[in-house]
């Protein structure tokens, strides 16, 4: 029982283990190319930069949008 619900947790982890910075200049320096997003880590939703909540949530941190992806977060859906 024990060896199956360790299984099941393990199918469910993210792929990709995510980089959170605290700055978004640190973010930016790592990042590259890709698009600097602010990761609320509480609900797994992201926001752009201009957007009303990037940099804002309670819970969050900036993270590169590939790597928040790879982890299983996901976009806002209501531009905000």
């Amino acid at each position: 029982m024990i060896r199956l619900a360790l299984a099941l947790a393990l199918m469910a982890a993210p792929a990709v283990a995510q980089t959170l910075y605290r700055s978004e200049g640190a973010a930016r320096m790592r990042c590259g190319r890709d698009t600097v997003v602010w990761l609320n880590t509480e609900s797994g939703v992201y926001h752009f930069a201009g957007e009303r909540w990037y940099g804002h949530t309670k819970a969050g941190a900036y993270v590169c949008e590939k790597q928040a992806d790879a982890a299983g977060d996901r976009a806002t859906k209501n531009g905000q």
